[in-house]
């Protein structure tokens, strides 16, 4: 089973017991998001530890191919000196060293192929992880917009509009009537002020000719 094929079973394990729990969008993105995240860093110490085998792999090798060389040279050093006994012992361990490192070889370029494949999945997993944090901005930000427009309607709907206007028009027409009689007492205390001063003058007028009649009367006597 490949990293993202593991990480795939993870997540949706852990998915799956969010949304039978119904826990709220939000949650369940930033949970998967750090499921990921977990998971990108398991991946990475597997790919680390994948290689650290190689070189050690490839250490081995090293180690056995020159351990061949070695013994090859021991072979033509005894062949020189006359001493085949040894020659032949030499290149039995030659020829021991060199399978095994054959058999190193075979294995190194598997682990080195494998490395690749790993190195690819986890390429493809840190462009999924970067894809998966640009959707989440998106996806809480259109979850926010949602609640808040839910929340409005839901206000609305507790609110009867036609009757709250009804009682605006109520107040105003009382707010008019209010206006009107103050306009028409104005109009009134105007008029009322006008007849005053019209009975005052006419008062006067009186005593004035009062007051002639008076003088031509005593005019009349003298």
């Amino acid at each position: 089973m490949g990293i993202l094929e593991r990480i795939g079973t993870i997540i949706r394990a852990n998915l799956n017991d969010l949304l039978a729990r119904a826990e709220d969008p939000e949650k369940i993105i930033n949970q998967t998001l750090m499921d990921m995240r977990q998971a990108q860093y398991e991946a990475r110490m597997e790919v680390a530890q994948a290689i650290a085998e190689g070189k050690k792999l490839e250490r081995d090798y090293q180690e056995r191919m020159s351990e061949g060389a070695h013994w090859l040279e021991k072979a033509e050093q005894a062949v020189n000196a006359e001493r085949e006994d040894l020659a032949r012992e030499a290149l039995k361990r030659k020829n021991a060293a060199n399978d095994l490192a054959e058999g190193l070889k075979e294995q190194l370029d598997s682990h080195e192929l494998m490395i690749e494949k790993l190195k690819t999945q986890m390429r493809a997993l840190d462009a999924k992880i970067e894809e998966a944090e640009r959707k989440r901005q998106l996806l809480i930000a259109r979850q926010k917009r949602a609640e808040a427009q839910q929340s409005l309607s839901a206000a609305m709907g507790k609110t009867d509009t036609r009757k709250a206007f009804e009682a605006f028009d109520r107040m105003e027409d009382k707010i008019d009537a209010m206006e009107d009689r103050l306009s028409a007492e104005e109009e009134l205390a105007q008029d009322l002020s006008l007849d005053d001063e019209f009975a005052e003058l006419a008062a006067d007028t009186a005593v004035e000719d009062e007051l002639a009649a008076l003088k031509a009367r005593l005019a009349g006597d003298a």
